[in-house]
């Protein structure tokens, strides 16, 4: 029998061609983050669907790493308050941002490059204050080079602070 892959408690978003793995703990707004995301993105006429919420099953391939649904819960998303909800999603994507929504008083000022290992692969992580949705936009929006802010040299696709 196959072992099944690691199972982690997050959110993912496929936005463009990037898929952004939000943690935390429960109640940290990793759900309302996603979603605003998705709003942004589709408002910007740009490519923004849900993989997964609540749970996302990890497995590398080629030195990517790859989040996917499980089944069960494949297309719906927690909306606060009200329920569970049926979205439009997509099977799987490719993780390249891991956000981890931590209490206000862990998050940094400045983006503090750091890295995480998840299930042998290393990827960039931003640390970002649970329950502060506009925060966390500006702060993914800024490292994807999405409006207003240019990538072109910005962690975590590239040079970053402290970089020569």
């Amino acid at each position: 029998m196959t072992p099944s892959p690691p199972n982690i408690h997050g959110t993912l978003v496929a936005l463009d061609d990037k898929g952004i793995l939000i943690t935390g703990p429960s109640g940290s707004g990793k759900t309302e983050l996603a979603l605003a995301l998705l709003s942004r993105w589709r408002a910007q006429r740009r490519f923004a669907r849900l993989v997964c919420d609540d749970q996302v099953f990890l497995a590398g391939h080629g030195g990517r790493l790859v989040g996917r649904a499980p089944a069960s819960i494949a297309g719906l998303a927690e909306a606060r308050s009200y329920g569970i909800a049926f979205t439009a999603h997509e099977p799987a994507a490719v993780i390249d941002l891991v956000i981890d929504l931590v209490d206000a008083k862990e998050a940094p000022r400045m983006a503090d490059p750091a890295m995480i290992v998840l299930a042998g692969t290393s990827l960039p992580l931003l640390r970002q204050p649970g329950r502060d949705t506009a925060t966390g936009l500006m702060a993914i929006a800024a490292a994807l080079g999405a409006a207003p802010f240019s990538h072109a040299g910005n962690w975590p696709f590239g040079r970053g602070p402290g970089a020569d």
